[in-house]
């Protein structure tokens, strides 16, 4: 029979989680509040190029698409107040005024035969670069304190790997010619500038560096 006074580890002996995660609150609230911007200016985009894409298949996946990314926002605004009593609204912002320039040039293309070049944009830079920020996020939070953060990534990372799959099958079949190759790859090397120079979706750090701190997120 055990013994119900005997000391027990905190975790069971398969679980070697540690308590402590890479983020502050304070960091974590700031990348949270960022994602959220992102993620609605998304839905803003896709929404409005629904109306402008010839193509029907683009135009519903597209429809599709921009509601998840409206789900992600609301996922990522019901953190930042569990984080802490904090202003969302000031901290939905993007991670700095290069960040912004990118999803200015990002939305740009509004003509109706430039649907290569908008579906690169998505498909080629940001959602790669958005599925490694999340990754990273995810892994170096702890499961401890910030759990309901980790679950939120999760489910956001599920929609943005199926999301990318479709997107790059759908370039794969409207890339027909030497010409529409050049297009795609001039406007990825483009955005591709752009966003090395805010350093990613949440600014320098987006991946590590010293804008991560030590200390736990709650």
């Amino acid at each position: 029979m055990s013994d119900p006074f005997k000391p027990r580890a905190a975790f069971a002996p398969w679980d070697r989680r540690e308590l402590p995660g890479l983020f502050t609150v304070e960091e974590s609230a700031r990348r949270v509040g960022n994602y959220k911007w992102l993620e609605m200016r998304l839905f803003e985009s896709l929404g409005g190029w629904v109306a402008t894409v010839p193509e029907l298949d683009v135009k519903l996946v597209l429809g599709r698409h921009c509601y998840h990314h409206a789900w992600h926002a609301e996922l990522m605004d019901k953190r930042l107040p569990e984080l802490r009593e904090m202003n969302t609204d000031r901290l939905c912002e993007p991670a700095n005024p290069e960040m912004a320039a990118f999803v200015e040039a990002l939305r740009e293309p509004e003509a109706p035969e430039h649907t290569i070049e908008k579906l690169v944009g998505i498909f080629r830079v940001l959602l790669p670069r958005k599925i490694a920020a999340y990754t990273y996020h995810m892994n170096a939070t702890s499961r401890i304190t910030d759990s309901p953060t980790q679950r939120s990534l999760g489910f956001m990372l599920q929609d943005e790997f199926e999301d990318w799959r479709e997107g790059e099958m759908l370039l794969q079949s409207l890339i027909e010619t030497p010409d529409d190759v050049e297009r795609a790859a001039r406007r990825q090397s483009e955005l591709e500038q752009l966003i090395l120079a805010a350093g990613g979706i949440a600014g320098p750090g987006t991946l590590g560096s010293e804008t991560v701190t030590e200390g736990a997120s709650v």
